[in-house]
């Protein structure tokens, strides 16, 4: 209360923000923070708002009171809120610390209006304690397929909306800031391919391979590439992909675990983008499993997101708005921790390398698609979750461009101990064009 008043949505934000801030915030009561010709112009357009952020006063109120249109910022592109959370960010100076008096005068504020539990959007997925309730137990076979049905099986045309003819749905290779993004994701592809060393005829294994632009790349060599995917479309998309380019001779995408794959001896396998949905604790294992799948002398390129600084005993870096929005059982694991998960299955580690500003790049890139195809995305997902989509990346690329997360690709060898007990496993220096 303020003079025997309920407490307006201007005062409530001046417990927490200088009076200085360069930012304007139009409340629904009529009230107004900060100048009129502030660069950024907040508004909250619905006491749900602030039943949000007392309800969940960390990023998953945030989350939903902007998805939900509680509030919003002038200008704002839904398809690339980038140049809106840059503005955010750097307000972080002023910002109160947060106290005790502060927090409760607010409560106090927003209750005197009567309590009101805020709607959740229907977008947001159930929490992982939830899903555990529900018997999907954490990187269970069971629980990654409902996982990876969750973040792919949408719409391939929604995807399309934003990652273009490509369809490569992982970090692109730049050459330069004014590469284009289909040039930069065939880098990528090439790359890879040339990293890994196959030769037409030789066998190669994406796990977790999306669409299928791997598989297509490598069969176009004359590589024998099979692909896996939990997601039904994604298969779907790439044998039909494969059909038109008639390389069913060369190339197959299964809709199969990683676990499961009967074959044996590949000469390579790649795994891009896929560790991010592995989960932490069974980091070990999986590469285990891959020492068990390649032939010796056999190489992993393993390309994944990272968190930027290890933490004890390998614990993930887990984000509770990508759990429930995005990618549900999603984690993230140091790179030294990745590397010393490598070296202990078994493998020799040749090469490993930081591609984070390319992230950055690529993110950019799909929130300008998403943006100019917007309109087919709303129809394809609807507002809301192309909303989400939308924030999502442009999230990402700024949290890449702060270092709070990297990506990546990792380079090992299976030794061959008894047919080559000389060591030479691979040649003296890369043999591949960076």
């Amino acid at each position: 209360m303020a003079n025997g008043k309920a407490m307006t949505v201007a005062e409530m934000v001046s417990l927490f923000v200088e009076p200085t801030a360069p930012v304007r915030v139009d409340a629904f009561d009529g009230s107004h923070f900060g100048p009129e010709d502030a660069d950024l112009n907040v508004k909250i357009t619905s006491p749900n708002c602030m039943y949000q952020l007392l309800a969940h006063p960390n990023e998953i109120g945030i989350v939903r009171a902007y998805v939900l249109g509680d509030f919003d910022v002038a200008g704002i592109d839904y398809a690339d809120p980038y140049p809106a959370m840059r503005k955010l960010i750097s307000l972080a100076k002023y910002v109160k610390p947060i106290t005790p008096v502060s927090l409760a005068r607010v409560s106090a504020g927003i209750l005197s209006h009567g309590f009101r539990k805020p709607p959740v959007p229907a977008t947001e997925g159930p929490s992982k304690f939830a899903r555990i309730k529900q018997g999907l137990m954490p990187h269970t076979e069971k629980a990654d397929s409902e996982t990876v049905s969750f973040h792919y099986d949408m719409s391939n045309e929604f995807y399309a909306d934003f990652l273009g003819p490509s369809m490569t749905y992982t970090c692109a290779v730049f050459e330069n800031e004014d590469m284009s993004l289909e040039d930069a994701q065939a880098n990528k592809l090439r790359l890879i391919l040339d990293k890994l060393g196959l030769k037409p005829g030789e066998r190669l294994l994406d796990i977790g391979c999306g669409w299928g632009s791997m598989v297509i790349t490598a069969a176009r060599r004359g590589i024998k590439a099979l692909g896996v995917t939990l997601s039904k479309e994604q298969a779907a998309y790439a044998n039909e992909w494969i059909a038109r380019e008639g390389l069913q001779d060369l190339a197959e995408v299964r809709v199969q675990d990683y676990r499961e794959v009967p074959e044996h001896d590949f000469d390579g396998i790649c795994s891009i983008g896929m560790m991010e949905h592995v989960g932490v604790k069974n980091y070990q294992s999986y590469f285990e499993e891959m020492f068990r799948l390649l032939k010796p002398m056999g190489r992993l390129l393993n390309h994944q997101i990272t968190i930027s600084h290890d933490k004890p005993n390998g614990k993930p870096g887990t984000d509770e708005f990508l759990d429930r929005y995005i990618f549900p059982d999603g984690d993230l694991g140091a790179p030294g921790f990745i590397e010393s998960c490598i070296h202990d299955a078994g493998f020799n580690m040749v090469h490993q390398e930081n591609l984070r500003q390319h992230y950055a790049l690529t993110l950019h890139h799909w929130n300008r698609n998403l943006s100019e195809h917007w309109d087919d995305a709303v129809r394809q997902v609807g507002f809301e979750r192309a909303k989400v989509w939308g924030m999502y990346m442009a999230a990402c690329a700024l949290n890449f461009e702060l270092d709070g997360i990297q990506i990546h690709q990792f380079l090992a060898i299976k030794p061959d101990r008894v047919g080559h007990p000389d060591g030479k496993w691979y040649p003296l220096r890369p043999w591949w064009k960076a």
